[in-house]
């Protein structure tokens, strides 16, 4: 299970972090990270880490503003969201994929959590 928590609302410029408890599946072999979907748009791959080697991968569109991170002993990965814009509004899903990152498409990702709000105000 992913049990994705810290969305909220914050005014262009400002920074969140979301947090993604998981439980029920070998922290350590998956890989863990981010989607996002907007009011009528698209779910879109945000950030995703490799639990076995700590590399991480961000779209284009957060790279440089978002970094990951994860408490392995809590079972528990994080999303720093820094400089935020309106255009990151939209609802954060926590996903898990048992094999190492290939890409942000959302089918390989077989691991769902609820989502939590992102509301980036200008």
């Amino acid at each position: 299970q992913l049990q994705a928590s810290g969305g909220g609302s914050v005014q262009r410029g400002g920074s969140l972090r979301l947090s993604c408890a998981t439980s029920g599946f070998p922290f350590d072999d998956y890989a863990i990270g981010w989607f996002r979907q907007a009011p009528g748009k698209a779910r879109e791959g945000v950030a995703c880490i490799n639990s076995k080697d700590d590399t991480s991968f961000y779209s284009d569109s957060v790279k440089g503003r978002f970094t990951l991170s994860r408490d392995n002993a809590e079972n528990t990965l994080y999303l720093q969201m820094n400089s935020l814009k309106p255009e990151d509004t939209a609802v954060y899903y926590c996903v898990a994929n048992r094999r190492s990152f290939r890409g942000f498409k959302p089918s390989d990702y077989t691991i769902w959590g609820q989502g939590t709000l992102v509301t980036v105000s200008s």
